[in-house]
């Protein structure tokens, strides 16, 4: 790939922009040298303005999603996408959510731009839990953990009934809950079904990947060891 297109691919600017930034020479490898727009330089040698680029394509975030944002690209609000740098709207391939928690939601969501990875994610045939922490307007009766481990679950709507969950009671209105797919809006329609109303959600970890320290509207970027985390492996 030639280098304006690498560089404009990475959301830096547009093509246009790009071939300007080699003709201001801010555009150079590790060493300082200045590069041209037809030099043959690998990715991890080039900076820009003394800066390493950012990951190619493949790229995998982290972020710990606050409250009031939503994972929509069009919103009247505050998107996830407002929490990352600006030129990261501009990738292409575009960076997409693994999934996605509402508005009311906290918690750990990946981001990234290899669709492969996402679909592998999401797939049910990966198997990949996601465990939610949850407060409840109600204390628990004590029968709920057997409900959503049972495997006969319906929920409103729907025909067919959930896979088994895991409830572990933290205080009488606090629970951890481990789920095996993705339905909409699953953790609350799950209580709802059990006559209480969920208060508070929020996502701790997906797979074996948990959001550990990572403050509220803070992100990092994942390695390859984090990614297979996800999977059980790492």
């Amino acid at each position: 790939m030639k280098l304006v297109k690498l560089i404009a691919n990475l959301g830096y600017g547009s093509r246009k922009d790009v071939q300007w930034m080699f003709r201001a020479g801010r555009i150079t490898d590790a060493g300082g040298g200045v590069l041209y727009a037809d030099d043959k330089v690998e990715h991890a040698n080039i900076r820009l303005d003394g800066e390493p680029l950012d990951p190619p394509a493949g790229m995998v975030l982290m972020l710990h999603k606050p409250l009031g944002v939503t994972c929509s690209r069009k919103d009247g609000g505050r998107v996830v996408y407002d929490l990352l740098p600006p030129r990261y709207r501009m990738r292409d391939p575009a960076l997409s959510t693994v999934g996605r928690l509402d508005r009311d939601t906290s918690g750990l969501l990946l981001i990234t731009d290899d669709g492969a990875l996402l679909h592998r994610i999401i797939s049910p045939r990966s198997h990949v839990p996601k465990v939610y922490e949850v407060t409840l307007a109600n204390d628990l009766r004590g029968d709920e953990a057997a409900a959503f481990a049972s495997g006969t679950l319906m929920l409103e709507s729907e025909t067919t009934p959930l896979l088994p969950a895991e409830l572990d009671v933290l205080e009488p209105r606090k629970a951890r809950l481990t789920l095996h797919e993705g339905r909409y809006h699953q953790v609350r329609r799950m209580f709802a079904a059990v006559g209480n109303h969920v208060e508070a959600l929020h996502r701790v970890s997906v797979g074996g990947l948990g959001l550990g320290e990572l403050p509220a509207g803070e992100w990092r970027m994942l390695g390859e060891g984090d990614v297979a985390s996800i999977f059980g492996g790492g």
